[in-house]
């Protein structure tokens, strides 16, 4: 949580204007405005699939579980891959008007805001379940092979075409010249679709000792997923960074792979490395798993969207007040959808919600290092 402090080091001195919140509508999918414990959108433009919706909804649960708490505030939201506020853009003079403006991740050359990102509510397009139902079927789907029985290959699925980088990886797959250790996969969603999505489920691919995470467009919600499989990770050392990763250590949790011209080579080394100091790589991925399964449960995300919020109100310098276009959302009319292709939708939901008010307060937010 420490990392709430950076992010929000541009504005530390002179505050947040309504002029600054302004200025970032242009990037944003949505306004959120909290007045009194309640919760207001006024919408800007469609996002990807249903990414503002569960956004908007994991907002409303934090609602539920600090009821009063959390203070009144106005924020732009934006739920596209890449980073939208660039630093090369306010620089000098221009160093004093940055828009705030909330996203999933961040990067060096950026100022995005980071926020928890819609998956932990659930991704119902492709069947990923919210993140505390997913966190405990990690948990024991880690049960079922030990780590010196799984297969002593990495292991990558997902959709290639995504970034040149991903391209790049797949020319590490196994042919009749090289085998660079690795399994690759293509992850063809409109195929797992019509199929029930019976061959995607994160919890059966805890079958090999290394697993690789490689980002896509910009970061990847597969990292958590990835980290939580007891297995080695092999981290193509990624641009972006999301809230939590940036606690990651190299070679506690994670043995980092340059992109380079040489992945393949290096996955291969990297594969050998662990195939021969079984323990020390078997130890890399039972610490990841740890730190996911220990720090990032839902009560710590909802500690962090607390600490977040509530450090940003006290940045603002004007009272935050309902536009004329706003609509107040409430978990229960959202979760009232009617028709056949919202059950996946209002299931995960259901299943997300906060059921009852926490008793105690939020953990101590930590001073700045």
């Amino acid at each position: 949580m420490r990392w709430i402090h950076e992010d929000l080091w541009p504005w530390k001195s002179a505050g947040i204007t309504r002029d600054m919140v302004e200025s970032g509508r242009v990037y944003a999918n949505f306004r959120l405005v909290i007045v009194k414990g309640k919760a207001y959108v006024e919408k800007y433009k469609g996002s990807y699939q249903t990414r503002d919706v569960f956004t908007i909804w994991g907002i409303l649960q934090l609602l539920r579980l600090y009821p009063g708490k959390v203070p009144d505030l106005e924020l732009m939201f934006w739920c596209g891959d890449e980073t939208v506020i660039k630093k090369r853009d306010h620089q000098g003079p221009k160093a004093t008007s940055v828009p705030p403006v909330f996203h999933y991740c961040n990067d060096d050359e950026s100022l995005d805001i980071v926020f928890p990102d819609w998956s932990f509510w659930g991704w119902p397009e492709i069947d990923i379940k919210p993140w505390r139902t997913t966190l405990e079927a990690l948990k024991e789907g880690n049960k079922r092979i030990e780590w010196k029985d799984r297969k002593p290959y990495a292991f990558w699925k997902g959709n290639p075409h995504m970034s040149r980088t991903r391209m790049e990886l797949m020319k590490c797959r196994i042919s009749d010249k090289h085998d660079w250790n690795v399994h690759l996969y293509i992850q063809d969603w409109g195929e797992e679709s019509k199929q029930g999505f019976k061959n995607s489920k994160l919890e059966d691919q805890c079958t090999h000792r290394y697993k690789i995470y490689i980002e896509g467009s910009s970061w990847s919600v597969s990292e958590k997923y990835i980290l939580a499989c007891n297995s080695m990770t092999l981290l193509l050392m990624p641009q972006y960074h999301e809230f939590f990763t940036r606690s990651l250590v190299p070679m506690q949790h994670y043995w980092p792979i340059k992109v380079t011209d040489n992945i393949c080579r290096d996955l291969k080394l990297a594969v050998e490395w662990g195939n021969n100091h079984t323990d020390k790589a078997q130890a890399i991925g039972e610490a990841a798993s740890k730190f996911i399964q220990e720090n990032l449960k839902m009560d710590f995300i909802y500690d962090y969207m607390f600490h977040l919020l509530s450090e940003y109100s006290k940045l603002l310098k004007f009272e935050p007040t309902i536009p004329l276009g706003a609509l107040e959302v409430c978990s229960e009319t959202m979760a009232c959808l009617e028709g056949n292709k919202f059950w996946r939708i209002k299931n995960f939901m259901v299943e997300s919600m906060v059921k009852s008010p926490r008793d105690t307060l939020p953990c101590t937010m930590p001073p700045p290092l």
